[in-house]
């Protein structure tokens, strides 16, 4: 049976070009070469003659794989490691460098937050033109239309502007339509980390029927190594831009958690000048220890414009990618919140210890707008730190190696009778 995608030697280059000042309109380079067109040419011409090389990044490098209908392939790799512009090539959404690729069917791709949404349309102009752009008639459309708006739970809102949407309610309705406009093959990015944990539940079961009842194909990126072993019987390791393996599922994950062993690193500082936007800048994350039954989360940021709705925290990763929780500044009584201030800042939190079993956990920083506006999304590129802890059970006789669950809390017992 012919493969449903054929990838061939696909590499994709970026030119980055660094220079001061950040944004350069066209009519300032225009105004520029009148001004000073020798210089103009003098900076052209080092540039064609090689005097002058911008940097080359290569996303991706020589990536070859097939996939066969009805299959679920899962795509793990650290952030940076090329995962989403794999998706963006093969969603057609951007062109391939080198190489090519071979689909036979039609694709819906979830790949970003609100992705293929006007913000200006309401929630069900939105319905149908996500419909019409993957080619779906229009009474194919209102076939699916209910089922899609009591999956999405937005009954309340769908006449309302998704502009004025939090990210849950666009996730919600996006994963949605995607899922229920029938295309052969569905392409899913971390979209699914900003939902709860009952929508992601309800999202893996979803993924299941489409795969399972109607034969489709499913591509699917994430962090969580339990969703990846639940849903994909063959998985892809991507690091650095290349293929590392692809194979079994189980095989591919210990591989992929063995060397996220060996780069863990408990601070993290903004050297590059990233994340900055009109209301949080990060500067250091990073894990201290005050005893040793003490060990906390530090954040140093500096406030540019204070909003009472900005929060931030971390989010906590077991070592197969399982969400144990997130936490906020914003976690307690409102009167014993620490308050944001505009200029620099430094809060710090508590990790709870007595609970977590041993391994290596990822920590990430978050932020946001009372979940209204994320400034720093969950499981995308963001300040990541990692946190190697061995917890002793030496203390009882009985347990002298790490305990099975995902917690270990020290509880006490009483003996009644």
């Amino acid at each position: 049976m012919e493969p449903i995608i054929t990838v061939k030697g696909i590499s994709k280059k970026y030119n980055i070009t660094h220079q001061k000042g950040g944004y350069i309109a066209l009519r300032d380079i225009l105004t520029n070469a009148f001004k000073n067109p020798f210089s103009f040419i003098k900076r052209k011409t080092k540039e064609i003659i090689g005097l002058e090389k911008k940097e080359v990044f290569w996303a991706l490098k020589d990536i070859n794989f097939e996939v066969q209908k009805g299959e679920v392939i899962g795509i793990v790799g650290r952030n940076g490691a090329g995962k989403s512009t794999l998706l963006k090539i093969l969603s057609q959404i951007t062109p391939p460098t080198e190489g090519e690729i071979k689909i036979n069917g039609t694709v819906g791709s979830l790949l970003e937050v609100g992705t293929g949404f006007h913000p200006e349309l309401t929630g069900r102009e939105n319905i149908f033109l996500n419909g019409a752009i993957l080619g779906m008639k229009k009474v194919d459309i209102e076939r699916k239309f209910n089922e899609i708006v009591e999956f999405a739970g937005i009954e309340k809102f769908l006449d309302t502007p998704v502009k004025y949407y939090s990210s849950g309610m666009y996730v919600r309705l996006a994963f949605s339509v995607a899922a229920h406009m029938e295309t052969d093959i569905l392409i899913i990015d971390e979209v699914l980390a900003v939902g709860d944990a009952e929508f992601q539940k309800k999202c893996l079961g979803k993924m299941n029927d489409i795969t399972k009842e109607e034969g489709r194909t499913i591509l699917f990126v994430s962090h969580n190594m339990g969703a990846i072993k639940q849903l994909c019987n063959k998985t892809i390791f991507i690091k650095n831009g290349e293929v590392v393996n692809f194979g079994e599922t189980e095989n591919i994950i210990e591989n992929y958690l063995s060397e996220s062993k060996d780069n863990t690193s408990e601070s993290w500082e903004n050297k590059k000048d990233e994340f900055n936007n009109e209301y949080f800048k990060p500067e250091k994350f990073y894990i201290s220890r005050e005893n040793e039954n003490d060990i906390y989360i530090n954040i140093e940021a500096n406030i540019n414009k204070k909003d009472d709705a900005l929060t931030a925290g971390y989010a906590l990763y077991s070592e197969d990618g399982t969400l144990l929780y997130w936490s906020y500044q914003t976690d307690s009584n409102e009167s014993d919140w620490p308050k944001l201030n505009i200029g620099y800042n430094k809060i710090k939190s508590r990790l709870p210890i007595e609970i977590l079993n041993s391994g290596i956990y990822k920590i990430e920083l978050i932020a946001s707008l009372y979940f209204k506006e994320w400034i720093i999304t969950p499981n995308k590129i963001n300040p990541t730190i990692f946190f190697n802890f061995s917890k002793k059970f030496n203390e009882s006789k009985y347990w002298i190696q790490k305990r099975p669950g995902i917690v270990t809390p020290n509880n006490k017992w009483i003996l009644i009778k």
